[in-house]
């Protein structure tokens, strides 16, 4: 039988000060400003994040498409099918190597983009006016220092 004041060499953290979940908490934060715009417009946060890859990449393949936007395999393929059904991307056969699909933005899909971005860069406008453009330099680059450490792991 256990009581609640023995110590048992694990003891945890307060939830809301722990890693995982203040990373969780402060993507919440972020992202419940961008979700009205997201949804005014049909796309899921996931077909948001393939968008701008692709804009950024110009063709990529889906394995690297989906580590930059870090989303899993599996989804990737639902999302490509729906954003292929609405236009905004396709694929082509890379003439390298036969089996392998190069995927990048229609001009659809670049308009699409050009239709959000100005929307998009308020809200981001608007977290900065908040939080200060230093202060999310800093935990940028904390956040890269992090994900770099863990790599090493």
């Amino acid at each position: 039988m256990s009581h609640s004041n023995e110590k048992d060499g694990f003891e945890l953290s307060k939830t809301r000060r722990t890693l995982p979940m203040a990373l969780l908490r402060a993507r919440e934060a972020v992202m419940e400003r961008f979700r009205p715009l997201l949804q005014a417009h049909g796309v899921t946060e996931q077909q948001w994040r393939v968008l701008r890859v692709l804009k950024e990449a110009e063709e990529t393949d889906a394995s690297d498409l989906a580590e930059a936007a870090s989303i899993l395999a599996p989804s990737l393929s639902r999302i490509l099918k729906t954003l292929e059904a609405r236009a905004f991307i396709e694929a082509r056969k890379d003439p390298t190597d036969g089996r392998r699909a190069l995927i990048r933005l229609t001009p659809e899909g670049h308009a699409f983009i050009r239709q959000i971005a100005p929307e998009s860069a308020a809200i981001y406008a608007e977290l900065e006016a908040r939080v200060g453009r230093v202060r999310i330099d800093s935990l940028l680059d904390d956040l890269e220092a992090l994900m770099t450490a863990l790599e090493q792991i």
